[in-house]
């Protein structure tokens, strides 16, 4: 058993009452449960209690043994001076404020029904990477629905506060903001590491002065990213020339080549051709962090990220290697990517940031309207009857997952509440 089961249990008040009473024999009611704490401090706040004769308002701690108030140090720490009951599984010690007061202690390990012990059980201990997985169909579509949705909403929220973070090491500039979520989305997965390390040895500062110069931004982005070290053909060198002025000038440090990984890889999606989509990008929106706000479709989101590239990589996939002329632009699934990843995060962080939820309905939106992607976490849910029928489906399985459970986070889930509520007892 961990401590989330007691949570659960005092909040829904799922235990006898009868003849209910502190370990010392006071008579205890319960008039409020408190408010759920996630941060520093006790268990459940401003809750209201009546022992004996005494009304109490204050905080309830939650143990599965009044010792863990001990072994977590709370007899010294003054936040928890205002707990007016301690409510444990087995009441084995007293316990006792800063001043020396002894707290009220509830016990509760003879007042939970078994049946909702052996369901939590049962959670706890399931082989399934979905913990639910047994009980999942028998759980009200609309419960499902609204917890994807919980889901969803909260993944965005995280992938915002991520932003934000960016934003404030980088002085609250949005557009270098922008910048730097940009290269690492354009990493994808395989090369995502050196695009972030590219951003950060790259300074948006530099980057900007040279926006209006497609050839620029190509010395800039790829001799940066060691293309250009060993330039034997004519537009390499001449590439290399540019960077290496460039070079000088803003004291750059070069990547080391074989930091990128071209292994197992389509060659339209070789790092090379990507500098060569960013610097066309970066060139045709100087002002990408304001077009991301602005768009108002789907499609103008993807053409935000589909920049036609120079002429010279629409015949070359590496330098001195030419391939059938082709537009060596973004294609739509990897553009669709990069608005799921780079757009709709900073939608989110920017919704945070200002307190208008409208950019966050706008970052759903987006999401709702681009095509679901199979992917691993889709397909267990789809195992047990779930069909995700878009990105935003796709994105509130993979938060279901990774915060519910994963970590079988059950008694914080809506499917697992009502799991947990079927095998309750009456209050």
């Amino acid at each position: 058993m961990k401590e989330d089961f007691l949570h659960y249990i005092w909040q829904h008040q799922y235990f006898g009452k009868t003849a209910l009473a502190t370990t010392d024999g006071a008579p205890l009611e319960v008039l409020r449960t408190g408010f759920y704490n996630t941060d520093a401090g006790p268990d459940f706040r401003e809750a209201i209690l009546r022992v004996g004769e005494v009304e109490w308002s204050g905080s309830v701690e939650v143990h599965l043994r009044a010792s863990d108030w001990h072994r977590h140090n709370h007899q010294h720490d003054p936040k928890y001076d205002q707990v007016v009951l301690h409510v444990v599984w087995q009441a084995d010690v007293p316990v006792a404020r800063t001043d020396g007061t002894l707290v009220p202690v509830l016990e509760l390990q003879n007042r939970v029904d078994l049946r909702l012990l052996q369901t939590y059980e049962q959670l706890q201990r399931a082989r399934h990477p979905i913990p639910c997985a047994p009980f999942w169909r028998d759980v009200p579509e609309i419960t499902k629905m609204l917890m994807l949705e919980r889901a969803l909403v909260e993944r965005l929220e995280e992938k915002g506060q991520e932003v934000l973070q960016v934003y404030c090491g980088y002085g609250n500039d949005w557009e270098q903001t922008t910048y730097y979520s940009l290269l690492r989305g354009f990493g994808f997965k395989v090369n995502q590491q050196p695009f972030e390390q590219l951003a950060k040895s790259l300074p948006f500062h530099v980057v900007r002065r040279h926006q209006h110069n497609l050839l620029q931004l190509e010395a800039l982005l790829l001799g940066q990213a060691g293309f250009l070290a060993d330039a034997e053909e004519a537009y390499a060198q001449l590439l290399q020339r540019e960077y290496t002025f460039l070079q000088h000038k803003y004291n750059l440090q070069p990547l080391p080549r074989h930091h990128w990984n071209f292994l197992r890889m389509r060659p339209a999606n070789f790092p090379t051709v990507r500098l060569a989509q960013l610097a066309a990008l970066l060139h045709q929106h100087p002002s990408l962090f304001t077009r991301i706000l602005e768009a108002d479709a789907v499609k103008k989101y993807e053409q935000l990220f589909q920049a036609p590239v120079s002429g010279y990589w629409q015949k070359h996939y590496l330098f001195g290697r030419a391939s059938k002329a082709a537009s060596k632009g973004m294609g739509k699934s990897s553009a669709q990517n990069l608005v799921i990843n780079v757009a709709v995060p900073i939608l989110a962080a920017y919704a945070t940031n200002t307190g208008d939820r409208a950019y966050l309905e706008k970052a759903i939106t987006l999401l709702e309207q681009l095509k679901e992607e199979s992917n691993k976490y889709t397909r267990l849910y789809g195992e047990l009857g779930w069909q995700a029928k878009s990105a935003a489906d796709n994105q509130a399985a993979l938060g279901l997952y990774k915060r519910y459970c994963h970590l079988i986070n059950c008694m914080r889930c809506a499917v697992g509440n009502k799991i947990m509520k079927k095998n309750s007892p009456a209050k």
